[in-house]
């Protein structure tokens, strides 16, 4: 008995000595403490919670080499191996932060993002169509952005002080050549694609990814929808035409097809125009779009339109009103996108894609003379991106794109180009409120025989819980518009460098941002007056400005608003400019300010907007100073009215330029003097004060509530 008791005893003891005491504070790399962390000895229960100060204490029977494991939510685990003989030990322990998708500071500079799913948008998909004055047309509503320029004349997006050509289109990656409708001469184009096709869009002023090429000023960048959720018939009975697309579904995909017939004639009848047509614009467009799932997180698209468009207008002649020639146009468009996306693991996905594009004019000018322009092109694209830790993300692939153009009047000419591209990038996250963005694109031009690289560097630091700073650095280049390309094959593609700083806050519904840039041109074509033959790159530019924006989406129930200010200088020195001087595209001060309403009683949507720009340069040839002429200044209100007498059906009216503003965009000038010794000359008008739109939609389904108010 008595052994027993010594046993006992001994045992005992010995428990009581190897009690080893654990304590220690918990820091992030900022000596600030983490409150609350998990401290745990492996594969034990022994362990403890640090309290608001960061220490913890605790006691462990444990002898020998363990790990010791603190965790925390929002850092990365830490782990490190202790001997535990008894005696007390202390540690001091550094958690490092771990990056989270939803809380790390994001590039912001020169990019507008839109989805109906990101929290850090901007500007919603359905903004886009629902923007009053923009007539469901996606460069319309882009148009009361800070950083556009409003050129009526011509519907196509400006940015910055680059022309229209220097803003590209990409839908799911994949560049769309000529994504504007045709139109005749000084009359506004729309684009081909409408808004309700993407649920995600992100248009950049400026400073974008190397994974887009091509674009010297701006890149708008279109993700599609992926399969619809329900089948439905949606109609449309327009005052300018009819659609009706048909979708159907099934388990992990959705087919849909749409026929629309646009015919402008009877509105015309009623409206009188500044355009003396001969034949109004009419069209008839097929679009058709295929989404499959495919094994675990993968998914193919594919999409095409198929359009023909008429018109026929007589241009008068600035001397003699009674002397005219007749233009007829016929445009015959087909684009076809196939993406396919695929996660490969946790860590990896696999993307890439191949469109084609058909693009045929055909000119008859006095019912003699014949232009056939055609524009054959392909783009083939393969990315792949992840992570290559938790705190790098890479994005690297190759392209390739190719252009047929052609042209056959009086002397026929015929250019191919063949672009192959590589690009990488790299996102570095020191943590959730700073990134780097570090990458290049390398360029081969078969016309030019040579290649370049390009570098592109962007950094983002977060200010507060809400705010952050970013910065952005780039060279983008471009080939020359395809006129002169079919003059010169040789000619070097023109180049921009892009230099931002820009400060973003978004709080709840609530967005502030200002941006300010600067960007130097170089390689510009020139030629001299009267000699498109002799074309060079010797021409060269600079823009640079700031801009303002805010969104407020909170403050008044049921209103949501937002502001935009543009300041813009640029000159260029470029096409048969004598001097650097302002462009006639160019507005040095551009204001939009666009407002929606809900008003329940009235199961209505109203909306308002209203734009000014500053006047705009001319060159009059009566006067010595070359483009220093200005027209008047342009202001526009429109307004809009969804009504929805039913929960499947919606009556939509919209008018542009409400109060009939006579805006003037420039001015035409005769190349001879008449008997006065002075140039003719004429103002360049809207075709009319106003465009006034009046449409019927009807959505048959299962389900009695679905609309297409988000596609108005």
């Amino acid at each position: 008995m008595q052994f027993i008791l010594t046993l006992i005893c001994v045992i005992g003891c010995t428990t009581v000595h190897a009690q080893s005491q654990i304590a220690g504070d918990i820091v992030d790399k900022k000596g600030a403490p983490v409150p609350l962390a998990n401290v745990l000895i492996a594969d034990t229960y022994d362990g403890a919670t640090a309290d608001a100060n960061g220490h913890f204490e605790f006691t462990t029977a444990e002898t020998g080499q363990h790990r010791l494991v603190i965790t925390m939510i929002g850092f990365r685990t830490h782990e490190q191996l202790v001997v535990l003989d008894g005696a007390r030990q202390s540690f001091k322990v550094i958690l490092e932060e771990l990056v989270n998708e939803l809380q790390a500071v994001t590039i912001s500079a020169g990019s507008f993002m839109a989805s109906d799913e990101s929290r850090r948008t901007v500007f919603r998909a359905v903004d886009i169509a629902t923007t009053a004055g923009a007539t469901a047309d996606i460069a319309g509503a882009l148009n009361t952005l800070p950083g556009t320029q409003k050129v009526g004349e011509t519907g196509r997006l400006f940015v910055r002080g680059g022309d229209g050509d220097e803003a590209k289109t990409f839908i799911d990656g994949m560049v769309v050549m000529e994504p504007y409708g045709a139109s005749g001469p000084n009359t506004p184009s729309r684009g081909r694609f409408l808004p309700f096709m993407f649920k995600g869009t992100s248009f950049s002023t400026g400073g974008y990814s190397a994974e887009y090429g091509q674009a010297l000023s701006s890149a708008l960048a279109l993700e599609s929808k992926d399969e619809a959720e329900i089948g439905r018939t949606d109609i449309g009975i327009l005052s300018v035409g009819a659609d009706v697309t048909h979708t159907y579904v099934w388990s992990g995909g959705s087919a849909a097809g749409k026929i629309q017939y646009t015919d402008i004639r009877p509105y015309y009848g009623l409206v009188n125009q500044e355009i003396d047509w001969k034949t109004p614009p009419s069209s008839i467009e097929g679009t058709t779009a295929f989404r499959q799932k495919i094994g675990n997180g993968g998914i193919l698209k594919v999409f095409g339109n198929i359009n023909r468009s008429t018109f026929a207008l007589y241009n008068h002649d600035i001397d003699n009103y009674d002397k005219r020639q007749l233009y007829d146009l016929t445009n015959r468009y087909h684009y076809w996108n196939t993406a396919y996306r695929n996660t490969l693991n946790d860590s990896w996905t696999l993307r890439g894609g191949i469109s084609y594009t058909n693009l045929s004019n055909e000119i008859v000018l006095d019912n003699h003379d014949r232009i056939e322009q055609n524009e054959e092109g392909f783009h083939a694209k393969g990315v792949a991106e992840g992570s290559l830790s938790d705190n790098v993300e890479l994005k690297t692939g190759v392209e390739v794109i190719a252009r047929d153009l052609a042209q056959r009047s009086v002397v026929a000419s015929n250019v191919k180009e063949v672009i192959a591209a590589g690009f990488s990038e790299t996102d570095v996250y020191a943590s959730n409120n700073f990134v780097t963005r570090a990458g290049a694109r390398l360029e081969y031009n078969s016309l030019q025989k040579k290649a370049s690289a390009d570098p592109r560097v962007s950094l983002a630091y977060k200010v507060g819980t809400d705010g952050q700073v970013s910065l952005a650095y780039g060279i983008f280049r471009q080939s020359v518009k395809k006129e002169f390309l079919l003059l010169n094959p040789g000619l070097s593609s023109e180049k921009a460098a892009h230099y931002m700083v820009n400060y973003q806050r978004i709080n709840n519904r609530k967005t502030f941002r200002i941006e300010a840039y600067y960007k130097r041109y170089c390689d510009l074509v020139r030629y001299e007056l009267g000699n498109k033959s002799d074309l060079d790159n010797s021409g060269e530019g600079y823009a640079r400005g700031f801009e303002l924006f805010w969104r407020d989406g909170e403050s008044v129930k049921k209103l949501d608003y937002w502001l935009s200010y543009s300041f813009l200088d640029t000159e260029r020195e470029y096409l048969n400019f004598p001097v650097a001087a302002v462009p006639t595209f160019a507005s040095r001060h551009n204001f939009s300010a666009v407002a929606k309403y809900f008003v329940t009683d009235l199961r209505s949507q109203l909306g308002a907007t209203y734009s000014f720009a500053s006047a705009r340069p001319y060159h009059d040839p009566n006067t010595s100073s070359f483009n220093a002429s200005r027209t008047p200044a342009y202001h526009d209100l429109s307004f809009n009215w969804s009504y929805l007498p039913k929960p499947y059906a919606i009556v939509y009216f919209s008018c542009t330029n409400l109060l009939g503003r006579d805006n003037i965009f420039g001015y035409e000038f005769s190349d001879k003097l008449n008997e006065g010794g002075i140039f003719n000359g004429r103002p360049v008008r809207q075709p009319a004060p106003r465009f006034i739109f009046l449409g019927i939609f009807i959505t048959l389904s299962q389900d009695k509530t679905v609309n297409q108010l988000p596609s108005l």
